[in-house]
């Protein structure tokens, strides 16, 4: 699924290996199923004060997806169409939760690849990752075609482009302050008032954005 035809510069991530499949290991102090929270320290702009859902987490290295970082003029009807889903004259006539659907920036990798994180009462064969908690991560045209015509999950986000780590590498990040981590929720992947995510994130493990500093730590 490539709404934009094209992929985008290609962060470390692990080589040869699609980053949909496998790796789920929750124990182990693994994070898929968590949310990570960029800290102050954070410099580099493309993660800046992001909150990203983890989708995997392994000794092979991780992936996860940006919830909170819109993809500016990009709407999903519009994608539709361009992905000749529908026809731009049937815009109009789209169930709700799709005319509604955020489009998110969801990390550098592969940013021509539409990757759709969803509620689990939608699931395609060979096709859909169930991650944790309900939450499922599925990245073929047909979970939008299925949206298109009201018959997708009930929750849902798209995602241009993913996170990604090589081995060892978010593990040396986190140690080195660069993230936090909470858990999961709904309304944290899901909810629509994007600019307040940050700031849920960091409260639902007790601090307030101004509290942070970068001394190290862990959630």
């Amino acid at each position: 699924m490539r709404p934009e035809g094209k992929t985008g510069k290609t962060r470390k991530t692990t080589a040869g290996r699609n980053p949909a499949v496998g790796a789920h290991a929750a124990e182990g102090g693994y994070l898929d199923g968590q949310m990570l929270i960029a800290m102050p320290v954070m410099n580099d702009p493309r993660f800046e004060r992001s909150v990203i859902y983890m989708c995997a987490h392994s000794s092979e290295g991780a992936m996860g997806i940006i919830v909170n970082r819109p993809a500016g003029s990009i709407d999903f009807p519009g994608l539709l169409v361009q992905l000749d889903i529908i026809e731009k004259s049937d815009q109009i006539q789209l169930p709700e939760n799709a005319e509604m659907m955020k489009v998110m920036k969801g990390g550098p990798v592969d940013t021509g690849r539409g990757f759709v994180l969803h509620s689990s009462d939608f699931y395609i064969q060979d096709a859909t990752l169930n991650i944790d908690d309900g939450i499922s991560l599925t990245a073929t045209v047909d979970i939008l075609k299925a949206i298109a015509k009201g018959a997708g999950p009930k929750h849902a986000i798209l995602a241009l482009g993913y996170a990604g780590w090589a081995p060892g590498q978010l593990e040396n990040e986190i140690q080195h302050n660069g993230w936090l981590h909470c858990d999961a929720d709904p309304e944290l992947i899901f909810g629509t008032d994007v600019d307040e995510k940050y700031a849920r994130a960091l409260r639902k493990i007790g601090i307030e954005a101004g509290m942070l500093s970068n001394d190290a730590g862990h959630a």
